[in-house]
């Protein structure tokens, strides 16, 4: 639990002292969505799968040494209206509901301010 209410900066200080795992963190996130979002519902889908896959990625990359970015480990939520390749968007519509978008909205972004 005391996880949950920890800060950012607290939960990658920690992983950089080896002391918490990214896999460790999102689990203890994906717990917490799993207990309460049936009642909550602020979640149209989780994968928890893709999720632990890339918290195990950034702890090995963590362990070779490997420079990561800034945020590396700490579980985030992106909002249904933000296309993610490969990923269902539906920005909570019934009209996009079947809607998987071939480019991640962040790419989009990046490539605009590269003009």
């Amino acid at each position: 639990m005391e996880l949950l209410h920890s800060t950012a900066r607290s939960l990658l200080d920690r992983m950089e002292r080896r002391e918490l795992t990214a896999e460790a963190v999102t689990r203890a996130f994906l717990e917490q969505i799993e207990r309460h979002d049936a009642q909550v519902r602020a979640f149209l889908h989780v994968d928890a799968e893709a999720a632990l896959t890339q918290a195990r990625s950034i702890d090995a990359r963590r362990a070779r040494g490997d420079k990561l970015g800034r945020l590396a480990g700490v579980p985030v939520a992106i909002k249904d209206v933000l296309c993610t390749a490969g990923k269902r968007t539906t920005c909570g519509s019934r009209i996009l509901e079947n809607f998987i978008p071939p480019y991640d909205a962040f790419v989009i972004a990046r490539l605009r301010d590269a003009d």
